[in-house]
């Protein structure tokens, strides 16, 4: 079984989490969230956001979610499962989230790719009490969709969730 090694990239001021899956091997051998350099995560989130994207040390990077006020984590806590593919995940044991969402200001979660979709919403949205908003994988083995014009469609819901008022503020 494998745990996850790295914590939640997240403070106070998060509005928006985004969620994939376990980490890849890759990550988990960097220790850090979509380490592999053909995962397009961190130039999607930099166009939807509008800015430059981050340098790749792990330092840049918390500094680029923390400015824009995402968070990131994954899905699971822990689970079986042999390389990259969320096809292999095995005894999945999920994260607790209400944690985190008590000590920040998240008001939408979006997860990367169906299968940590699926996973949250049958594993952890009664506990966090939300379920998930699907957006389109960001690794290469997605590549294809990630030329399709509602590819970035999907993304710019990241973009909506973080430019909306504060629940119970002003309209």
């Amino acid at each position: 079984m494998l745990k996850h090694p790295f914590d939640p990239i997240y403070d106070a001021r998060s509005k928006v989490l985004i969620l994939g899956t376990f980490p890849s091997p890759r990550s988990r051998e960097a220790r850090f969230y979509y380490a592999h350099p053909q995962n397009r995560f961190w130039a999607t989130l930099a166009a939807v956001l509008g800015a430059e994207i981050p340098a790749s040390d792990s330092a840049s990077r918390t500094a680029f979610l923390l400015e824009n006020r995402v968070a990131v984590w994954d899905v699971l806590h822990a689970c079986e499962t042999e390389g990259a593919s969320d096809a292999a995940i095995r005894n999945p044991v999920p994260n607790l989230f209400r944690p985190l969402l008590t000590a920040s200001e998240i008001t939408a979660i979006f997860t990367t790719g169906k299968k940590a979709t699926e996973l949250f919403n049958a594993l952890c949205a009664a506990e966090a009490g939300m379920e998930a908003v699907y957006l389109p994988s960001t690794s290469p083995a997605n590549r294809a969709y990630q030329k399709r014009p509602d590819f970035m469609a999907q993304w710019l819901r990241v973009r909506a969730a973080l430019d909306a008022p504060p629940l119970g503020g002003d309209l």
